[in-house]
């Protein structure tokens, strides 16, 4: 029953990495962007907001890694039981990998309602599509000495029938920056704010809002989808109140995104992320644990019954 209880509250702190990776990367996929003639560099005060996205979604395209500091709210109501996220580390793209470490109020509040303790900070590594959380010595010790926890996000997709969007996103792990900056591309009211300091240095400020609607006619990875499928998908985020996104970018004077900020109104709160990014082109390699050091959720719970693709 130890391990059970171990196990659950794993699984409840994968539901909020779901929840805070996969709305982080709600809007992943290939945009139309990398089509468009290239921009000149750095931001020049006679460009146009769309000359400006454009450069840097090329360059942000071809650097392939960055780091990044991200925080997050979700509303007291959510599914994910509310409060904040702060996650800092490396983030690579083609391919995608991710080296980061969590830390907030919502895991505490969830481990607390599972009957546990989270750490102060949870490490996770994501690569080739699979998901690795330290889970902490005080859980480890209850997992003969196993502290990461393993999820194959495609595996437990296709044995729950689950799609995208009931995996938050996550079974598709190419969040990258890029890809968000092209986005902007269509909003029909994308402008140039002005100059502020990101940091202690000068950027260029551009907003812009999209309709969720229009967010998936841009997004080409969208387009696998079959008709009931994506009918779906627009329904569930109907009933959850989501109208559109709200998004701030930042770029510098190289041409590089420096910080990006976006609201989603949900019928329970709005959600808000803001993100800062640095070091581009930086190497993201990312190191997996040992196989001794490493237990598979999916694999546990099934063999607890068949629980894997309800937890």
């Amino acid at each position: 029953m130890k391990k059970k209880s171990v196990w659950t509250r794993a699984g409840v702190s994968v539901a909020a990495v779901t929840v805070v990776v996969g709305v982080a990367g709600c809007q992943d996929g290939a945009t139309k962007a990398a089509d468009e003639p290239a921009a000149q560099s750095p931001v020049s005060a006679k460009q146009s907001p769309v000359e400006v996205i454009q450069a840097a979604y090329k360059k942000t395209a071809a650097a392939k890694s960055a780091k990044v500091r991200m925080t997050m709210s979700l509303p007291a109501d959510s599914k994910a039981g509310g409060g904040t996220v702060e996650l800092s580390g490396v983030q690579g793209w083609d391919p995608a990998v991710m080296d980061i470490t969590m830390k907030g109020s919502m895991f505490k509040d969830l481990a607390a309602a599972g009957g546990g303790e989270a750490p102060d900070a949870i490490r996770m590594v994501v690569t080739n599509n699979v998901m690795y959380m330290d889970m902490g010595t005080a859980n480890a010790a209850q997992l003969d000495g196993k502290r990461w926890m393993k999820l194959d996000l495609n595996a437990a997709a296709q044995a729950g029938g689950a799609g995208p969007a009931d995996l938050g996103g996550m079974s598709n792990m190419n969040q990258d920056p890029a890809q968000q900056i092209a986005l902007l591309l269509d909003s029909k009211n994308l402008k140039h704010v002005g100059t502020e300091q990101v940091e202690g240095a000068s950027a260029e400020r551009y907003q812009g809002t999209l309709s969720f609607e229009e967010m998936l006619a841009a997004n080409e990875s969208s387009k696998v989808l079959s008709e009931a499928d994506r009918a779906a998908l627009v329904e569930k985020v109907r009933k959850a109140g989501l109208k559109g996104y709200d998004t701030n970018l930042w770029v510098n004077k190289d041409g590089y995104p420096v910080r990006m900020s976006v609201s989603m109104e949900m019928a329970d709160g709005k959600v808000d992320l803001d993100a800062y990014y640095s070091d581009y082109g930086s190497a993201a390699t990312v190191q997996t644990p040992a196989d001794s050091e490493t237990f598979d959720l999916f694999g546990m719970l099934k063999e607890m019954g068949g629980a894997g693709a309800g937890a």
